[in-house]
C-alpha cells in the first residue's frame, strides 16, 4: 500500500512510517510530497497532512491517531511511545516528558543532516526500535537506574564535625 505525507519529515512523519511498517503494513511504500499538496489529489493513505486521512485530532498527534484507528491502543508500549512522540512533535504543553525534548532534538538533527526523506526513514528506524524497547521497559517499570547510586550525605553532621574540629585546632595554632 502507498502512504503519502509531506516532505522534510519531522517527528510524526518519521515515527508513523516506523509504526506502519512494524504493526500495520510491512510492505508499505512511502511518498513525500510538497506541503501544499491537496491530499484528495494523491493516491494512497495520506498522513500528517492538513486534511489527510490520518492527521492530528484534538490533542493527539498523527502517531496516536494511527495507533487508535488500527486497534493498537491495547499495547501500553505504543500508547506511551505516542505520548513521547506527541511531546516531541507538538509545541510544548503542560505535560512535556523529558524524552520528548530529546527525540525532537534528534529528529531536528536528522532534518539538518539528511535532506532525503527515504534515507531519513532508514536512519531513524533503529531510533524508534530503541524508543519502543525503552517504552516497553518503562511501562513494565524495569528501566535501569540512571548513573551510579549517590551516597547519602549528612551535611549537618559533617558541618558540625568540621566546626568541632576547627575549635580544637584553633587553640593549637594561635600564637
Amino acid at each position: 500500500m502507498k502512504w503519502v505525507t509531506r516532505r522534510n519529515a519531522h517527528v510524526d512523519r518519521t515515527a508513523c512510517p516506523w509504526l506502519i511498517r512494524r504493526f500495520i503494513d510491512a510492505d508499505a511504500v512511502f511518498v513525500f510530497v510538497p506541503a501544499e499538496t491537496d491530499p484528495v489529489t494523491v493516491a494512497g493513505h495520506t498522513f500528517d497532512m492538513r486534511g489527510g486521512e490520518y492527521s492530528h485530532e484534538g490533542a493527539k498527534c498523527t502517531f496516536e491517531v494511527v495507533v487508535d484507528r488500527h486497534g493498537l491502543a491495547s499495547d501500553p508500549t505504543l500508547v506511551e511511545m505516542g505520548r513521547i512522540i506527541r511531546d516531541a512533535d507538538v509545541p510544548p504543553s503542560r505535560t512535556c516528558r523529558p524524552e520528548g525534548t530529546g527525540l525532537d532534538a534528534l529528529i531536528r538533527g536528522f532534518q539538518l543532516s539528511t535532506p532525503d526523506d527515504h534515507e531519513k526513514l532508514r536512519l531513524t528506524e533503529p531510533l524508534y526500535d530503541a524508543l519502543y524497547a525503552y517504552c516497553r521497559a518503562k511501562v513494565a517499570e524495569t528501566l535501569p537506574k540512571q548513573g551510579a547510586p549517590r551516597p547519602s550525605l549528612h551535611y549537618r553532621r559533617r558541618v558540625l564535625a568540621h566546626l568541632d574540629e576547627g575549635e580544637e585546632t584553633t587553640d593549637v595554632h594561635e600564637p
